[in-house]
């Protein structure tokens, strides 16, 4: 088992990828490592991995070399049975795919699969996770430095190329460089919680200032809501009375900016 595990690090397999490959959840997979001997495991089990390992007995595994080209024909095998899920399972659920391109279907399936993995957890971390993720996506559209970040972390973990930019190619180079300089920082153990204090102090007002600026600006979108309602004599806004009330709301804001 222990040259199992080796293996799988060495081939870049995930435990998320391996669950989808046998069909079972990751939890599961889990379980099926814990054991001492893969003879242990469900006989379908245990033959699925053994066909994506390219071998037909349990001992073989103790031989594999892992080369480029072995590793290769262990992704085909793989991408094979993912490519056919995935077509599978966007026909099937067609209307959350509608209107995307091949590439973008593909990735979209691939983010709802493994965030349905994760959210499966029995825990607090995934759904922080996500949830903070959401707020993330809700922000990267206003923020390029967002999509920087994005791409950093690709680019960290191996996923793409260094040189590959695949926004402003500028920017995103001086962004890389000051993360990095700030990762090596954080990682190299000189910013400790009382040297770096005051810069988290000022964060943390910096923010501050931003939800009260926004909260600020929502209680005056209602008290001109309200103004606009009564003006025009209705008691809410609807899908018939939105535009007028909305153009109201405007002419009021207006006032205000002359005044």
């Amino acid at each position: 088992m222990n040259r199992l595990n080796e293996l799988l690090h060495e081939l870049g397999i995930s435990k998320v990828k391996l669950a989808k490959f046998l069909g079972v959840s990751r939890q599961m997979i889990y379980n099926y490592l814990e054991l001492d001997d893969i003879n242990k495991w469900p006989k379908d089990k245990k033959v699925l991995l053994l066909n994506l390992l390219g071998v037909k007995t349990v001992e073989e595994i103790d031989d594999i070399k892992v080369t480029t080209d072995y590793i290769l024909n262990v992704e085909t095998r793989l991408n094979n049975l993912f490519d056919n899920s995935i077509k599978s399972e966007i026909n099937d659920n067609n209307a959350i795919f509608n209107g995307l391109s091949k590439r973008k279907k593909e990735i979209l399936h691939s983010i709802i699969d493994i965030a349905r993995e994760q959210l499966a957890e029995d825990d607090d971390t995934s759904y922080y996770l996500y949830k903070y993720l959401y707020h993330f996506l809700q922000s990267v559209e206003n923020s390029s430095e967002l999509r920087y970040i994005l791409a950093y972390v690709a680019k960290a973990t191996g996923f793409i190329k260094p040189m590959e930019f695949a926004f402003n190619e500028e920017e995103q180079f001086i962004f890389e460089s000051i993360l990095f300089s700030a990762m090596t920082l954080y990682n190299g153990g000189g910013a400790s919680k009382s040297k770096i204090a005051e810069s988290h102090r000022r964060f943390v007002n910096q923010i501050e200032q931003k939800m009260e600026e926004k909260m600020s600006r929502t209680m005056e979108l209602n008290t001109c809501k309200v103004q606009a309602l009564k003006e025009l004599g209705y008691t809410e806004i609807n899908e018939k009375n939105a535009s007028e009330v909305l153009a109201k709301i405007v002419e009021i804001q207006s006032r205000s900016v002359v005044n």
